[in-house]
């Protein structure tokens, strides 16, 4: 008898952990999210853009940050620095390849919580065939009900990845890499 009541007290915790996660889907239809880049050009201006076409979903519990989780699929083709011709570069060989690397990935493997919405998200990043850990710095902008009738939450964070690592052909030092994630709760 014993037994069965520890028994259902866990389960009734578990029920009650899981219950406070919130599974999200990023909302980059809407322009709700973006994939933004700086680096260096020639090291005498910054070159600025973004990756127009990607994809994710989130899971994330405000009373257990620590088992959220994040992951994101980006196409590479989709590079777009608002120069035609330097697009068609950055898409050859040279950098991205995306004849040869049709994906870039991030995947979380660890968050901590360092209060005040402040979180650090650690993950590997996989592009152009090289997968990486690193770590986003990241905050929590909100959450809240939408005009629409669903709920959202929206996230902002920065990293910086080093081309080398990545085994660019070209290399102009560090991406420093912008990123806005609004998910619409499922």
């Amino acid at each position: 008898m014993k037994k069965r009541l520890i028994s259902a007290a866990i389960l009734a915790a578990s029920l009650v952990t899981s219950a406070n996660a919130a599974d999200y889907v990023v909302d980059d239809k809407g322009a709700h999210a973006a994939i933004n880049f700086k680096v260096k050009h020639l090291g005498y201006s910054w070159l600025t853009g973004r990756f127009n076409v990607f994809d994710g979903k989130f899971s994330y519990d405000e009373k257990n940050i620590e088992a959220s989780k994040i992951s994101i699929n980006i196409d590479p083709n989709s590079i777009d620095s608002n120069h035609a011709e330097r697009d068609k570069h950055l898409r050859s060989g040279d950098f991205l390849d995306v004849s040869k690397f049709k994906t870039a990935k991030f995947e979380s493997t660890k968050i901590v919580d360092k209060g005040n919405g402040k979180l650090a998200i650690t993950g590997n990043f996989t592009m152009h065939g090289v997968t990486k850990s690193i770590v986003i710095d990241a905050e929590k902008i909100g959450a809240g009900d939408d005009p629409w009738g669903g709920y959202r939450a929206g996230f902002s964070g920065t990293t910086k990845i080093a081309m080398k690592d990545f085994g660019f052909k070209m290399d102009f030092g560090d991406v420093l890499l912008d990123l806005h994630v609004e998910g619409i709760r499922q």
